[in-house]
């Protein structure tokens, strides 16, 4: 797996004639657990969404680099990134099974796991047949950070990771983060500590509004 890191140099983003965010110098390092936190509207979800190339800056640079130290080009940079976040959805005609071989065919489970394997893991496994359109939101929730957890990709991006999620979801979250992503470069945006609590780096956006 190869290790990454992501730079920001006087990183600014604005929507119509708002300034989200300002003047972002920062590095998010390989192997580092980071936590973006902030008063709703300070550009948590918005920054998770650049790092994952699917927008762009304003003003501003960021850059995506390897272990050699070459800069990764942003149309490639969704092979490095898994993310799990309340807007991207699922396909609601698949199946649990379905949704899984899909997404195995862009990116590969770690450790050879199976697909049923993944969803024994998140107490899923009697669902697996079932179509995600019948599914609590609490399951698909489950399913999303599976997917997302148990990527091969080396950055790993939650946005409210917990959203859904009960008591059982949210420990099994916990293991699950424990046992199979504490080598990836991880952020998550989030202004719940127990969603971020193996976090030891915080982000606070709000210092950079304009």
């Amino acid at each position: 797996m190869n290790n990454m890191q992501i730079h920001f140099t006087a990183a600014s983003k604005r929507f119509n004639k708002e300034w989200i965010f300002s003047n972002l110098d920062y590095s998010f390092i390989s192997g580092q657990h980071y936590a973006l936190i902030g008063n709703n509207g300070s550009g948590k979800s918005t920054l998770l969404q650049i790092i994952a190339g699917y927008i762009g800056l304003t003003k501003g640079q960021i850059n995506w680099v390897n272990t050699a130290g070459e800069n990764i080009d942003s149309s490639n940079i969704f092979q490095h990134i898994s993310i799990a976040a309340p807007y991207l959805e699922l396909v609601e005609e698949f199946t649990a099974l379905e949704q899984i071989a899909f997404h195995q065919q862009f990116k590969p489970l770690q450790n050879g796991l199976s697909p049923i394997e993944l969803l024994e893991k998140i107490g899923l496994s009697n669902a697996a047949n079932k179509q995600i359109r019948n599914f609590s939101s609490g399951m698909k929730q489950r399913l999303k950070l599976a997917l997302a957890i148990f990527d091969q990709a080396p950055i790993l991006l939650l946005d409210e990771p917990c959203s859904n999620l009960d008591q059982e979801g949210i420990q099994t979250y916990h293991q699950l983060m424990q046992a199979y992503a504490m080598h990836k470069l991880i952020i998550v945006a989030s202004n719940d500590p127990q969603e971020y609590k193996f976090c030891s780096q915080q982000v606070s956006l709000s210092e950079f509004k304009k």
